[in-house]
């Protein structure tokens, strides 16, 4: 038997023997990901079928690297119940695309199955978690981590190897249409998340993927995205090697260091390079400065894009291939490569280097010894009880209580005997799921409006009114909304955005919606999805103050994509909640959440601006000389970072460093400094607190930032219960990457300041000196 074959045999040495048996065409083919999954099937009379064009893709390279999608439903690729693949047939869907491959490849090697999963697995009948600011506004990674190990079960349960997970980018600029993929303004905190997504669906040993619960992750995108010139989608990244490397590269170097199986390449370019074509950054900062083994793959069409570089398509490829770039992504650059070796642009080692990437993970997930999946088991694991419970608990943590006037909630029984429930993000379910999103079966998910009937107390009557659409301007519900409104003791007002996708719409090639300029969808976030006015859009606002002139107490809910202005609606609201995209369970978590069930949370990962004349507004700006203020306008944010109120309170005391000096050796050494700060519920119910860690470095040689988080911790604390709370700064919290662009622990002074958000904080002082002298 060939080695290849041989189980038993060590990793390297099966990669290397199947390496050497190969063709130039079949190596090429393995770096090949250029089919949409849902063209490679029929259902004909609820029956699965491969299709003629999956078979000529196959036949064309003896094989096939990769197939992404074969779950995903959307607008976008037109698959829904009528037509798609339910996870009851996944894993024999997945089994016949398998055997195909295999019986028809000469050397008998498997397919990677990749599926899109930024919030949850993008599939019929997957599981749709809280988007990812929902995420980050849990501050509770350990929860994520769970839930990401569920997510991963159930796609591997269906069959499929590769989940693309949105992490690394950081939100500077909230006009950008992919703000919700984010998890975070502040790159510690979303390092803290990407850990838990990879360690989530990876496990923790990075060398076994091949159990039944672990899928492969690929994080994207790398990197800067968020960073886009003027908020547009994959626009220019205007910065350089300092602000990447504090601001935009730690989730990734988290990721890596977690064990990531792979990170995909982004759209945008740095400094005139694009990213597809960034050497330094996919091989020089990602392999040789970090280690990193695994493979980069690019983004959809995006080396096609490369031909603007290189004036052919074999020019493109080769030049992908060269910076880094393993496996494409429904680009012909790559079906090229051939081409692109015959005329010396490329070497065959080039090839085979990438070949032996995406060979290495084959193995690592146990393609060859066990390509087939257990076609009974979708059904125990997907939307599985403990995974729909971990939804709610996410969706609930995720929410943040922003302004709770003369404690308007929670909303009691004998005060509140009927309440209106109003506006355009009240009873669709849609509107609370995010982009990326998968068609949903009926009956299945909560809006609020159930949500709220399904947690109202017995007595307690609940009424619906439309209002008006999220950027529509009839309005022809405004005199429906009022009544209501007026007769009522409370009103729930749901404003917000959407990312809900239509079909019928228009998309580009890589599935980025298509939306004209002055365009009145109610598609006003995701992919492709850019805004320059952040006020929530259409006729709310006017709604609003329609509903506030009836003297009813209003409770605003906020469903969004990102971080809306809010200055205007924000006087008319007695209490407002930001709920961000909450998920199919996210109804129920807003429900309990207003009538007291669940004591709100959250904390905002990112600023919310007054406006969108402020940006940026992210918390963590480098800091000047003196303060410089806007003479129109406050500059501080309308809600700073890492804010939330509780139906509780929380003091604190007692901030003490267990040494107040520190030197660069010492920390270099792994020694750190322990901050203890004391934190007491003096409220009247059981609360959950985020304590929350900064520092501000002083006279460090480079400038610094106003503030940086570098811990955390969330603790749940009993009326008056008091605890203390035990943090630590170490090296990596300390060094900053100096003149010498060398990240080391400098001296400098550092402010120490430890609170419920980045205002209001208690502060020591400490210092890191070079060397004590004796």
């Amino acid at each position: 038997m060939e080695k290849y074959k041989q189980a038993g045999s060590p990793l390297q040495e099966r990669v290397q023997d199947l390496l050497s048996r190969m063709t130039l065409k079949e190596k090429v083919g393995q770096l090949n990901q250029r089919m949409y999954g849902w063209d490679a099937y029929k259902m004909e009379n609820g029956e699965f079928r491969i299709t003629d064009a999956f078979k000529e893709e196959v036949a064309a390279y003896g094989g096939m690297g990769a197939l992404y999608g074969l779950f995903r439903s959307d607008p976008w690729s037109g698959v829904d119940y009528s037509n798609g693949i339910t996870a009851e047939k996944s894993a024999a869907a997945a089994n016949q695309i398998q055997r195909y491959v295999i019986e028809h490849s000469r050397l008998g090697i498997p397919v990677l199955l990749t599926e899109e999963c930024p919030h949850g697995h993008q599939a019929l009948d997957g599981t749709m978690l809280p988007v990812n600011l929902g995420a980050g506004s849990t501050w509770n990674p350990e929860l994520l981590e769970e839930a990401y190990g569920r997510v991963a079960a159930e796609i591997r349960s269906r069959g499929a190897h590769i989940g693309l997970v949105s992490a690394l980018d950081i939100l500077h600029d909230p006009r950008w249409g992919r703000s919700e993929e984010c998890y975070s303004e502040d790159p510690y905190l979303a390092a803290a998340f990407t850990t838990a997504a990879v360690r989530g669906m990876q496990g923790t040993d990075a060398e076994k993927l091949n159990g039944p619960d672990r899928i492969a992750v690929v994080l994207k995108h790398l990197c800067a995205q968020g960073a886009g010139q003027g908020g547009r989608n994959a626009g220019p990244a205007e910065i350089g090697e300092r602000e990447l490397r504090e601001i935009h590269l730690p989730a990734a170097r988290a990721g890596a260091a977690a064990g990531a199986a792979g990170f995909m390449a982004a759209y945008n370019e740095i400094d005139g390079v694009p990213c597809h074509a960034n050497d330094k950054l996919l091989t020089g900062m990602l392999r040789e400065e970090w280690g990193f083994e695994g493979i980069v793959m690019a983004d959809g069409q995006a080396v096609d894009r490369l031909l603007a570089l290189t004036g052919s398509h074999e020019g493109a490829g080769a030049l992908a291939l060269t910076s880094g770039v393993d496996l494409s992504l429904w680009d012909k650059a790559f079906t090229t490569l051939e081409e692109a070796a015959a005329r010396g642009l490329v070497s065959e080692a080039d090839i085979d280097r990438a070949v032996v990437r995406v060979l290495t993970l084959k193995f690592r997930l146990g393609l060859f010894d066990r390509p087939y999946a257990d076609e009974r088991r979708p059904l125990d694991i997907v939307g599985s009880d403990r995974m729909r419970r971990l939804n709610v608990q996410v969706a609930r943590e995720s929410v943040v209580l922003l302004k709770n006037e003369d404690e308007m909630l929670p909303l009691r029984a004998d005060k509140q005997r009927r309440i209106a429930v109003i506006g355009p993000n009240a009873d669709r379910l849609y509107n609370q799921l995010g982009d990326y999103t998968s068609v949903q079966r009926k009956g299945r998910g909560t809006t609020v409006l159930e949500g709220i009937r399904q947690a109202a107390p017995s007595g307690v009557q609940v009424v619906h009114a439309l209002g008006c659409g999220i950027r529509d301007t009839s309005d022809a519900g405004f005199a429906a909304a009022v009544e209501l409104a007026a007769g009522a003791d409370a009103v729930v007002l749901v404003l917000g955005g959407s990312s809900a996708r239509q079909f019928g719409g228009d998309f580009d090639g890589n599935g980025e919606a298509v939306i004209s300029e002055g365009s009145p969808s109610d598609m006003d976030c995701g992919e492709g999805v850019d805004l320059a006015d952040l006020r929530p859009g259409g006729l709310q606002l006017r709604l609003a103050e329609a509903v506030a002139a009836t003297g009813t107490p209003v409770v605003a809910v906020m469903i969004q994509g990102r971080p809306l202005e809010l200055t205007e609606l924000e006087p008319l609201a007695d209490a407002l909640l930001c709920a961000w995209y909450p998920g199919m369970e996210g109804g129920l978590a807003v429900g309990e959440i207003l009538f007291g069930q669940v004591n709100p949370s959250g904390r905002l990962p990112v600023s919310l601006p007054r406006s969108a004349a402020q940006l940026p507004v992210y918390y963590n700006q480098k800091a000047a000389h003196r303060l410089r203020n806007y003479i129109d306008m406050p500059s501080a944010p309308l809600y700073p970072f890492g804010y939330g109120l509780s139906y509780t309170r929380f003091a604190y005391s007692e901030l003490t460093l267990s040494q107040t000096s520190v030197s660069a050796a010492e920390l270099a050494a792994g020694s750190t400094v322990q901050v203890s700060v004391k934190v007491k519920n003096t409220g009247a119910v059981r609360g959950a607190e985020t304590v929350q860690l900064y520092i501000r470095a002083l006279e460090s040689g480079v400038t610094r930032r106003v503030a940086e988080l570098k811990g955390f911790r969330k603790v749940s604390l009993l009326p008056g219960e008091e605890q203390i709370v035990l943090l630590e700064l170490g090296h990596d919290e300390l060094a900053v990457w100096n003149r010498s662009m060398e990240f080391a622990a400098e001296p400098c002074r550092v402010e120490v300041k430890v609170g419920g958000s980045v205002t209001g904080t208690l502060s020591a002082e400490l210092s890191v000196v070079r060397s004590f002298t004796i």
